[in-house]
């Protein structure tokens, strides 16, 4: 979008290049609200088309903005997203627009709301499940200061099928603090939702009993506008209340605490703008449904909603269709291996199951899926219960795979020591998205897993080099009978190996030596194995032979190995893309001490920072761990001078900030 000028922006959009700010939005009347949709709609098609990002909830929330922005007044009234990948449209709004193009670059606006970009961003997110307690906490703060801003909590994409919505819920109905919760229902997280609460909704909006009579519960809310006195007031709410306890199927919410309304339509600014404002006039805990069309405004991302979740950016803004030229087909992503291998396993091993927490295609599973759909289980945005519920199934002699993203996994750490570990229950951690992950940033780097981890007894946490190896560790993993196990692995495509068609057994807790030096050691895990082989021929330039070797695994930790290269090389390098905190490293370390030996040991890795968001080549030159940097580092580590930093890059290292 870098290539539309300002005048271009005015000429194909009229009414959105007026809108500056939210205070601007309000000089319009509400009759042009949907002209401005439009424009913000086809907007976002333009910008996400040359740039990428997320797409279809934005895309299907885009009425919804608007209404929001044109009744409320942010800053001073606050707006939670959820997840965040919904919030593109506000960030337009709401000042940034003309630096949408930047969207989840480099020093560009980051792809989810965030406090220290914007004030009318209330609270930052990333995660799904957490606007309703964010919205609790924040009306708490405001009760107790004597303000009376409101605050909206936008609930939806899947997230509601999370535990912390419910226990936010629950908590909230008994403060009665005025928050309005609006449930965006369309009925998809990245896939199809799944489980009891999306057929309770679905049969909300088809429930053709109470939307006969909606219009005449909504009308009778209104009347409490005008002039009424008190006796009339309380027979309106009786009628009211007692048309609902017999019709609603939204009496679930109500029993929470809730006053709920809907279903509305999400696609029609005019009852959206009603409705929020009826809304403002109660104050206690209100839940308004809304019904939308995710990817709304884009047929292809309404024809296919799972694709369009997300994308890369590089297609017509009318077909869908890809303009990136085709070249060298690229190897498979990590999670295609996984996804194939796990597949091929259970058809011979019929104690293996695939769990995923609302990311079937994400993780690959839907591969499983489609080939052994009885043995599959989404749960929902539940990472809590996925893991639990993965343990019940293993204390049953079932082997469930439970595949979730690292920095998704943090969510559900509890369950993983108290309920699979403490009982030894032979649970396979899928840990993918490992590592850094781009442009999606701090929230979804996983930075710490290896750091998580590896305090965890019973528990046995391994790192492929390749694709080959994350094969031979998935049946490896399929064969271990004394506790959980956990395998970590990147966002991406592979390397190229060419696969063996055939599994082999890697042994617990032994890793190789892939290259012999006698200058300095690098001990290296997961992805940095096939850096450090790069890093090594760039060292060999300088005289420097290293020793690379291929941990394999974080615990057991190798130590025999460990130990033969330190009775070798003074000194060792070790390089991972974790956190430098609590990882290899620090078990490298916490081995040479215990056993008395005094070498000197230099640990590569992610910094004691939230890590910003960019491309993963400017993510690793920033970090210095492209093969450039870390081989200057290590050279002037092996030649005894400080390994120094590149301040022209460590400058621009940000350290986010989050409330």
């Amino acid at each position: 979008m870098e290539n539309l000028t300002l005048l271009s922006v005015k000429e194909k959009y009229p009414f959105l290049s007026e809108i500056h700010s939210p205070e601007d939005l309000k000089k319009f009347k509400p009759e042009q609200l949907q002209k401005i949709a439009d424009e913000c709609r086809a907007y976002l098609i333009d910008v996400v088309a040359e740039n990428g990002g997320h797409f279809g909830s934005s895309l299907g929330v885009v009425e919804m903005t608007v209404a929001l922005h044109y009744v409320y007044k942010t800053p001073y009234d606050q707006i939670i997203w959820d997840v965040g990948h919904q919030a593109y449209i506000h960030k337009m709004l709401t000042g940034r627009k003309d630096r949408m193009h930047t969207n989840r670059k480099y020093d560009g606006l980051a792809g989810f709301p965030k406090i220290s970009e914007s004030p009318h961003d209330a609270f930052g997110t990333g995660h799904a499940s957490t606007s309703i307690s964010a919205a609790a906490g924040l009306a708490a703060a405001r009760d107790l200061s004597g303000s009376n801003e409101k605050i909206i909590a936008i609930i939806g994409d899947g997230s509601m099928t999370g535990g912390m919505a419910f226990e936010a819920m629950n908590h909230l109905g008994d403060t009665k603090s005025d928050v309005l919760v609006v449930l965006n229902d369309n009925q998809m997280a990245i896939a199809p939702s799944t489980g009891g609460l999306k057929n309770y909704l679905v049969n909300i909006s088809l429930n053709k009993t109470y939307n006969k009579v909606r219009k005449f519960i909504w009308d009778s809310l209104s009347l409490l506008n005008n002039d009424l006195g008190e006796t009339a007031k309380h027979a309106v709410h009786k009628l009211e209340d007692g048309i609902k306890a017999a019709l609603t199927p939204g009496a679930f919410f109500e029993a929470l605490g809730f006053r709920y309304f809907g279903p509305i339509d999400g696609h029609d600014t005019e009852k959206l703008v009603k409705a929020f404002k009826e809304m403002q006039e109660l104050p206690h805990p209100k839940l308004l449904h809304v019904i939308t069309t995710k990817g709304k405004g884009f047929k292809p991302a309404e024809d296919n909603q799972s694709k369009w979740h997300a994308s890369s950016g590089g297609f017509d803004t009318t077909t869908g269709k890809s303009l990136k030229k085709s070249g060298k087909i690229p190897p498979p992503k990590y999670q295609d291996i996984f996804g194939k291998a796990l597949t091929e396993l259970a058809s011979k091993d019929h104690r293996i199951v695939g769990i995923t927490a609302a990311m079937p295609s994400g993780t690959s599973l839907d591969i499983f899926q489609n080939t052994h759909p009885k043995r599959f289980y989404d749960v929902g945005i539940a990472e809590q219960h996925a893991v639990t519920f993965a343990a019940g199934m293993a204390a049953k002699g079932f082997r469930p795979f439970c595949a979730i993203y690292s920095t998704f996994l943090q969510r559900a750490y509890d369950q993983l020591i108290h309920d699979v570990a403490l009982q030894k229950l032979p649970v396979v951690f899928a840990i993918d998205r490992a590592g850094l992950v781009g442009e999606d940033g701090p929230t979804h780097h996983g930075s710490f897993d290896l750091s998580y981890l590896q305090p965890v007894p019973n528990m046995i946490v391994m790192a492929p080099k390749n694709e080959q190896e994350l094969r031979d560790m998935i049946y490896t993993a399929s064969l271990y009978n004394d506790g959980p196990v956990a395998i970590r692995y990147p966002r991406g495509i592979c390397t190229g190996t060419t696969l063996n068609p055939d599994f082999n057994a890697v042994e617990i807790g032994k890793g190789e030596i892939i290259r012999d030096g006698s200058s300095i050691a690098i001990l290296a895990i997961g992805t940095m194995v096939q850096r450090s082989l790069e890093v090594s021929r760039l060292l060999e330039q300088e005289n420097i032979e290293a020793l690379v070797a291929n941990m394999r695994f974080l615990k057991p930790l190798d130590t025999a190995m460990v130990h033969a290269i330190a009775e070798r090389h003074e000194k060792i390098v070790v390089i991972e893309e974790n956190s430098v905190i609590g990882g290899l490293g620090s078990a490298v370390n916490d081995h040479l001490r215990k056993e008395g030996l005094s070498n000197k040991v230099l640990t590569l890795g992610l910094p004691d920072k939230f890590v910003t968001h960019g491309s993963m080549k400017d993510l690793y030159r920033l970090l210095e761990l492209d093969a450039e940097n870390l081989s200057r580092q290590i050279s002037s580590f092996y030649n005894g001078t400080a390994p120094g930093k590149n301040e022209s890059s460590q400058s621009i290292i940000r350290t986010e900030r989050f409330a």
